[in-house]
């Protein structure tokens, strides 16, 4: 009777309480940082990344990949937790070459679309990846975004991460129908530095992938930011002296004796 009377159960209430009494603090969602872009234009499709991946407060790696190959025809870029975006792409690519094989077609865009979208809403939000979809197939090119629980819009150019603001101002003032690929180019690029320079969770270097019918280009580092100031040679030559000698001692090899065979080991 009790279980299906319906209201809420504050079972958990007072353990919360004393828990917190004791200094146990809640576990808290950790802050992710990014920025991705996508662009339609006049033949293709451009997608754009910065290359930083952060843990909290510290710069994991500074230059990560966070354009994720799903098909010959089809990149998706990836914001969130790194593993899910890794993971969830992946699994997406495999079942698509399997869809590849079993009916003998180009894959479509709003296919992987459909996969991408029906596996997050499965998990009501609880795998962290917002995602940037492009490709181009039979029907043209076409750009998706697909958020975390499940939601997709079709749009004609896209931003999503910490820094999406700071990039979707610089495509609403300077994107316009039928650009050039060089035009799509400079403005996803133009969108990712935006966001690098103004978003403390993005930075690093600008990734671009150029997809049109014709195949793709993938940039890796097409721009660099936030390069070294200096270039490590390799390998290291140390002029003579730099390492003071203490003491010297030199051994003839008329000296050394040479004793072959196995040394038996001791045992108890």
């Amino acid at each position: 009777m009790g279980s299906n009377a319906g209201g809420f159960s504050f079972e958990l209430v007072k353990r919360n309480e004393l828990l917190a009494s004791k200094g146990v603090q809640p576990p808290r969602a950790w802050k992710t940082g990014t920025t991705i872009v996508g662009v339609v234009y006049k033949d293709g499709v451009v997608l754009a990344a910065d290359t930083r991946s952060t843990s909290g407060s510290t710069v994991a790696d500074k230059n990560c990949e966070k354009i994720h190959y799903i098909a010959p025809n089809i990149y998706c870029c990836g914001a969130g937790t790194a593993a899910d975006t890794m993971n969830v792409t992946a699994m997406v690519s495999s079942n698509l070459e399997l869809h590849k094989y079993a009916t003998g077609r180009q894959a479509r865009v709003v296919t992987a679309m459909t996969l991408l979208k029906s596996h997050l809403f499965r998990y009501q939000g609880h795998v962290s990846a917002a995602l940037i979809l492009g490709g181009v197939d039979l029907h043209g090119p076409h750009l998706f975004t697909i958020f975390p629980h499940g939601s997709t819009d079709a749009l004609p150019y896209a931003t999503m991460g910490s820094g999406s603001l700071n990039a979707m101002a610089v495509f609403e003032a300077g994107y316009k129908d039928d650009m050039t690929r060089e035009e799509a180019m400079a403005l996803a690029a133009r969108a990712i530095r935006s966001g690098v320079y103004n978003d403390l969770g993005s930075g690093s270097n600008v990734d671009l992938c150029v997809i049109t019918a014709d195949g793709v280009d993938y940039l890796r580092n097409y721009e660099l930011l936030q390069g070294k100031t200096y270039t490590r040679q390799f390998p290291v030559h140390y002029p003579p002296g730099t390492a003071p000698v203490l003491k010297e001692k030199v051994i003839p090899l008329s000296e050394v004796t040479v004793v072959e065979g196995a040394v038996s080991m001791e045992t108890e």
